[in-house]
């Protein structure tokens, strides 16, 4: 089959959760051998993360926005290659192609109430192209993605499509994610400290978070530092200041963006990682935390108890004294600790990314 593949922002420098996620699922079909051939169609840019192959082609495309991206430039080229089919792997897709469509439909999180004091201009335009393109597409698609069975049932229920044009598939990590027995320090940081990848996404929970954080310091005999990343500096100090926590000012390392290929010393010289969001589709972060032999505090909501499972520490993100709680606990009581460093590395061995291009292979040729 000759298969095209959108990927328009795997070349930006600062990648994110899905930009990941059709990362990998490439390198792995690239290194599988069969008879297909992929067309990945991405926008130029500074970190050119995949190249070449006797079986995928990459092909630039120029256009200044998303949208114009989308729904003009990727839908042309598809036809100039000839694509047999054309995978959208990130939420949305081109409402004007004549291509049979598969549609990776990460989340429906755009199409739910909406936190009003979210004032990234970022974030809310994406919401509001989604709402606008992902109802026009979705009868257009002859298969839809999603990556978890929480969101599967979610977008079934919501959207009233039949389970026979749902497919669900697992997202995995990568394999530099594992214990490492001398992890190097990263940027001079240290050990033994709690690991936050906040944001200023209302569904990450990022204001609770902080509140448990300041609880812990005030109970705990060894108060450890928090490392965030990526956390806008005004948002942080308007936390602070409505929930009177200056205490955990002078305890807190905020470096920004972290690369991914970053992360694994980050989680082996951990003490514990919270991923304490409000909603996930997924959650990768959780995967790799566990995969490198980190205790994790994870929500008892969305799809986090299906990757996490059932003995992973569950708490209600909404109760920043269940949060505090366990952070306490994992502290005080080293054989909960060395169990829940059992735990995760368990439960990472049932996910990769091998096992989701496969699925992907299957699905491709299931539509021929």
């Amino acid at each position: 089959m000759k298969i095209g593949i959108e990927a328009q922002r795997i070349f930006r420098k600062n990648k994110h959760g899905m930009d990941y996620v059709v990362l990998q699922e490439i390198k792995e079909l690239q290194q599988m051998q069969t008879d297909d051939e992929y067309y990945v169609f991405v926008k130029p840019g500074e970190d050119r993360c995949v190249e070449d192959s006797a079986n995928v082609h990459i092909v630039e495309l120029s256009c200044p926005s998303y949208p114009l991206w989308e729904q003009w430039a990727l839908p042309r080229a598809a036809k100039k290659y000839d694509v047999e089919l054309l995978h959208c792997t990130s939420n949305t897709a081109p409402i004007w192609c004549d291509i049979p469509l598969v549609l990776t439909l990460h989340d429906i999180i755009f199409l739910e109430p909406r936190d009003k004091s979210n004032k990234s201009l970022y974030q809310n335009m994406g919401w509001f192209y989604r709402r606008l393109v992902v109802p026009r597409i979705l009868d257009k698609c002859q298969r839809i993605i999603t990556v978890s069975n929480f969101e599967k049932d979610n977008i079934m229920r919501k959207l009233g499509i039949p389970e026979e044009r749902m497919t669900m598939i697992y997202n995995g990590f990568n394999d530099w994610f594992q214990p490492l027995s001398s992890p190097p320090l990263w940027e001079g940081l240290g050990k033994g400290f709690f690991f936050f990848l906040g944001n200023t996404d209302p569904k990450k929970n990022t204001e609770r978070t902080l509140v448990a954080y300041s609880k812990y310091l005030e109970q705990s005999a060894v108060k450890r530092r928090l490392l965030m990343a990526d956390l806008d500096r005004n948002y942080l100090n308007d936390i602070i200041s409505r929930n009177h926590i200056e205490n955990i000012l002078p305890m807190l390392d905020m470096p920004g963006y972290i690369p991914n290929s970053e992360l694994p010393k980050i989680y082996n010289n951990a003490f514990a990682f919270l991923y304490t969001s409000l909603r996930e589709s997924f959650g990768i972060p959780l995967l790799e935390a566990m995969a490198c032999g980190t205790p994790v505090i994870t929500s008892n909501t969305s799809s986090m108890p299906e990757i996490g499972g059932p003995d992973a520490i569950l708490i209600n993100p909404e109760h920043s004294d269940e949060i505090a709680q366990q952070m306490l606990r994992l502290e005080t009581d080293p054989t909960f600790y060395e169990q829940q460093k059992q735990v995760g590395l368990a439960r990472a061995k049932l996910f990769s990314w091998r096992k989701t291009a496969e699925q992907l292979h299957q699905l491709y040729h299931s539509l021929k």
